[in-house]
């Protein structure tokens, strides 16, 4: 079996968010990586190897892009790929969850502002800019039946990446120093992969789809909008007097008959504000109805998931019934969010939590 290092490139799967601990600001980038059983560049990650091994996951670093020594890939908790890589931020919340390994990335708002790199990655997170990330593994290749299958996996770290198109490597990637002196180091193979996130395209093509059926929904409303309001116009609205007659001289008789016209046109135009206005209602009556059913909907939603929340609450013994029901869904949210909390690993390895000096781990055997 050969030896080689793998960095996987994933989407950003959660929404940022921000949290105080200990009187620092945090930020926590949630993100993802390895499905059970994904196929990438021909080597199958089996779910037993990625159970057996996510968990290695916990407490690494969380640099900004693959750290590199030159121009060669080196451990994250390397000490100078941490000088030259690292943000103040690391892994923490592993878990496995739907096939799936989930982390959250924590970033220490005030260490980040202290780095290029740390105040290049708040500056993207403050615009709404993607935050990508990319694992970096080891792992054996073994041979079965003339299939490549990925064993003893070990995490590495969870790199955040701005402004990259792919798995960060300097020309492609040569090798990595793994723990050791730069003149001494371990030159293995680099595979960089991408994890083809199907569900994700689909989500994006599904959502183009509905907003171009919403476009279309629109533009029929204005149309009944615009055919009521020429319709209304064109009923007030009286042939034109202008034509050659109108040069010539008329008779007491013909100016009579003229004025009782103009007088039956006024009083016609009286009557076109509330014309127009019932044909203008008349129209956006279904868009309206439209609009009420959504916040409705919404409504019942919002209310179904704070009777969940509240049940949760209660149950895990952080507030009485009576106490969660008085709480609005977003406090709800932070309270349930402290449940997930408790049950989280703690944190090791690259970073120390009591601590504001982050320490490192070298992994066994190196």
């Amino acid at each position: 079996m050969s030896k080689v290092r793998v960095n996987i490139r994933c989407a950003n799967v959660g929404k940022i968010r921000k949290e105080k601990r200990d009187g620092r600001d945090k930020i926590i980038v949630p993100s993802a990586t390895l499905p059970d059983d994904v196929v990438m560049n021909g080597i199958i990650y089996p779910a037993a190897e990625i159970e057996a091994s996510f968990a290695t996951l916990e407490g690494t670093p969380a640099p900004l892009g693959h750290p590199t020594l030159g121009g060669k890939f080196v451990a994250a908790n390397h000490t100078e790929a941490f000088i030259r890589n690292g943000i103040g931020a690391y892994n923490e919340n592993v878990r496995r969850e739907d096939g799936r390994v989930l982390l959250d990335k924590v970033i220490d708002v005030e260490f980040a502002k202290l780095t290029e790199g740390g105040k290049a990655v708040l500056n993207a997170i403050e615009k709404g800019e993607p935050i990508h990330t990319s694992t970096g593994l080891l792992c054996t290749l073994e041979n079965t039946d003339g299939k490549k299958v990925a064993r003893n996996i070990l995490f590495d770290h969870d790199a955040i990446l701005i402004g990259e198109a792919g798995a960060a490597t300097p020309e492609q990637g040569v090798g990595m120093l793994v723990n050791k002196a730069v003149d001494h180091g371990e030159e293995i193979e680099v595979i960089n992969s991408y994890i083809e996130d199907a569900d994700r395209e689909l989500d994006w093509a599904g959502m183009r789809l509905i907003e171009a059926f919403d476009r279309r929904d629109k533009a029929t409303v204005w149309e009944r909008m615009k055919a009521a309001l020429l319709g209304a116009l064109a009923a007030e609205r009286e042939p034109s007097l202008n034509n050659q007659e109108n040069d010539m001289p008329i008779t007491d008789e013909q100016f009579q008959s003229l004025s009782a016209e103009v007088k039956t046109l006024s009083d016609g135009m009286k009557d076109i504000g509330t014309t127009i206005t019932n044909a203008v209602t008349a129209a956006m009556k279904p868009l309206v109805e439209a609009q009420d059913a959504l916040i409705n909907a919404q409504k019942a939603t919002e209310e179904a998931e704070k009777a969940e929340l509240v049940t949760k609450v209660v149950n895990a013994n952080l507030l009485d019934k009576d106490a969660a029901e008085e709480l609005s869904l977003a406090s709800l949210r932070k309270q349930a969010a402290k449940i997930v909390n408790k049950g989280a690993a703690p944190l090791h390895g690259a970073f120390n939590a009591a601590s504001d000096k982050p320490t490192f781990k070298l992994p066994e055997g190196t």
